[in-house]
């Protein structure tokens, strides 16, 4: 019986790791508004940048980056800030006109889908074609 119940432990923890191991499915930006409420890994190209008018205690200014499409004619944009030391600004100059992939949780905000990377580790850097 104890072998059986550390059998059945070990199977559960085993199912717990390979979950949290995989990795989200990737989407384009234009397929992003299919996939609102999953995280998904999203990757594009950051064809413009918007600074928000007002910070946010503890973050500064959030920066709104658009993939493939700029923001007259939005189909995905994420959000993340600038560092302390570099404000809004180095996120502008770390990320506009480069392709990227950033993971998170897609939600809508006035019908376009976005992901908020607050921790920018969720931000890679993808090898242009």
């Amino acid at each position: 019986m104890k072998t059986l119940n550390a059998v059945m432990c070990i199977t559960g923890l085993s199912a717990i790791g390979f979950a949290q191991g995989a990795s989200a499915p990737q989407v384009s930006p234009a397929e992003a508004k299919n996939h609102t409420g999953e995280t998904v890994t999203v990757c594009g190209k950051v064809v413009d940048a918007k600074v928000g008018k007002y910070g946010i205690p503890n973050h500064g200014k959030p920066v709104l980056f658009y993939l493939d499409q700029p923001e007259t004619d939005p189909v995905f944009y994420f959000v993340t800030f600038g560092t302390k030391t570099g404000g809004p600004d180095e996120a502008v100059a770390a990320y506009k006109g480069k392709s990227v992939c950033v993971a998170g949780k897609i939600t809508q905000a006035s019908g376009q889908p976005y992901i908020m990377a607050a921790d920018r580790t969720a931000i890679k850097p993808k090898a242009e074609n």
